[in-house]
């Protein structure tokens, strides 16, 4: 009976932690499809709209990552609950800035403040890694990994024919909405049974966590690693939006973007889980390795595709790839981080997408004013890149990290 009791517990947190996640990446994958369509609204030249595209997401990307080290020891200190609900409160608060936004500037401003709901997903993973059997926690950790890269072309999917009939801005109220549901289901389903051992400065903490990481060559090295791999993939996230409107002339642009990122989110439910339990099976450095090996070499395909049907399942098979070593990933990490700061350190498993958020879209602004498919061969070699260091990461070995 208790066996049965923990099962469930673990279970209902995961699908709560999983839906949570899944409206998170809606909400985001929202904005990323839309914005570049949006500018235009805003007094944003159309020649101007790539350039401005990247460096909003960027913006966006930078702002929070100094903030990082707080979140986890606020956590550490008090509670994680709290924490993790306050960054769908930054998530409401952003939708209602952005939707009342009458300039780019405004808009800007709202796009950025996301940067301040980073950390809540280490923290998700943390706890569900302590409840689920160890012999599940891959396949758990990849489910709930998995509704990130589904909502963030779902979302596009069925907002597409919402901002082509009524606009972007009620699109963004119904986020709002949503948030707030999120927010009352957190503070009243998640019962968060974490104890703080530690009795130490807010900020002393939020230093050492830091440090961990730093002093770890193992982690030093995972989270280059990581970084590489996820810059490639963010940096065509960004894009993909201006590259379908580039092939497709029609009158309905978003539904287009939000059928195409959709069909990408379809491979990502079926592909994520899949690796995540080959991952149980076969290895999860194993498993991240030849999966981020795989989507190397599909990466430069889509950009020498010309129609939008072949575009579209081109981009399908290569995301579904990339969303299935995202999942991986977090289990790596989480092996790699002793119980005792796992905490803080899954506070930075984020760390890697949110650097990626800032310098692939940087690198996209560029790339945009020659040919914005050049997106994609430039997402290979940052992911080659990002494999050779992941084989000098295995090298490393399973070293043990300091406890504080």
């Amino acid at each position: 009976m208790a066996a049965e009791s923990e099962r469930t517990s673990w279970v209902g947190l995961l699908v709560l932690f999983s839906v949570a996640s899944l409206i998170e990446a809606t909400y985001y994958g929202q904005i990323s499809a839309f914005t570049p369509l949006h500018l235009p609204n805003l007094g944003v030249a159309p020649a101007q709209v790539p350039a401005w595209t990247g460096r909003v997401t960027a913006l966006a990307g930078l702002v929070g990552i100094p903030l990082l080290p707080l979140w986890g020891a606020l956590a550490d200190r008090f509670s994680r609950q709290p924490v993790i609900v306050r960054s769908f409160a930054v998530h409401l608060l952003s939708g209602i800035l952005m939707l009342l936004a009458g300039n780019l500037w405004v808009f800007a401003m709202g796009r950025a403040l996301t940067g301040f709901a980073l950390g809540n997903s280490g923290l998700m993973m943390t706890t569900l890694s302590e409840r689920a059997p160890r012999a599940r926690t891959g396949f758990a950790l990849a489910i709930m990994n998995s509704a990130a890269p589904i909502g963030a072309f779902a979302g596009p999917l069925f907002g597409g024919p919402a901002v082509d009939r009524w606009g972007f801005p009620t699109l963004l109220a119904a986020d709002a909405g949503l948030m707030l549901v999120v927010i009352v289901a957190l503070s009243v389903g998640y019962r968060d049974t974490f104890r703080a051992a530690q009795r130490k400065p807010i900020l002393r903490m939020a230093l050492e966590s830091v440090g961990i990481v730093i002093r770890s060559a193992l982690l030093r090295s995972l989270f280059a690693a990581l970084f590489l791999l996820f810059a490639g993939w963010m940096l065509v996230m960004t894009y993909v939006p201006l590259v379908v409107t580039g092939i497709y002339r029609g009158s309905n642009p978003a539904t287009v973007v939000g059928l195409v990122l959709g069909l990408g989110g379809l491979s990502a439910l079926v592909v994520g889980p899949l690796m995540g339990a080959l991952a149980d099976r076969l290895g999860h450095w194993q498993v991240l390795f030849y999966g981020a090996a795989l989507s190397t070499v599909l990466w430069p395909v889509p950009m020498f595709t010309t129609g939008i049907v072949a575009f579209a399942m081109t981009w399908g098979i290569v995301n579904g790839i990339s969303s299935g070593v995202f999942a991986v990933s977090f289990v790596v990490l989480s092996e790699s981080s002793p119980q005792a700061v796992r905490g803080r350190v899954m506070s930075f498993a984020y760390l890697p997408v949110n650097l990626g958020i800032f310098v692939g879209p940087a690198i996209g602004s560029a790339l945009s004013r020659m040919n914005v498919k050049l997106v994609f061969p430039t997402a290979a070699v940052l992911t080659g890149i990002g494999i050779l260091v992941l084989i000098g990461t295995a090298r490393l070995g399973r070293e043990r990290l300091p406890s504080s």
